[in-house]
């Protein structure tokens, strides 16, 4: 048995409650489920800042070949190769 302060909108300072060793089992379940979501959460939008950030750098070195591109001739093969 565990005795805690549960908080409620009825009871918005706190409700002292006896809970018994299968009602902590379960609320303790609850919260490691939780704290798994949230974690999940958490990392699916690292990896998206991850990824966006990876995605602003590949466009933003294309634009720099490109531009390198337009200022630095062709070679002959590379002339060859494109036209055929």
């Amino acid at each position: 048995m565990a005795i805690r302060l549960v908080y409620s909108p009825e009871f918005p300072e706190g409700q002292r409650v006896t809970l018994t060793a299968e009602e902590e089992a379960v609320r303790e379940a609850l919260r490691i489920e939780s704290n798994k979501k949230i974690a999940a959460r958490e990392a699916a939008a690292a990896a998206k800042i991850e990824a966006d950030a990876q995605l602003a750098t590949d466009k933003a070195s294309a634009r720099v070949k490109l531009k390198a591109a337009e200022y630095t001739p062709l070679t002959e093969a590379e002339a060859d190769a494109i036209t055929g």
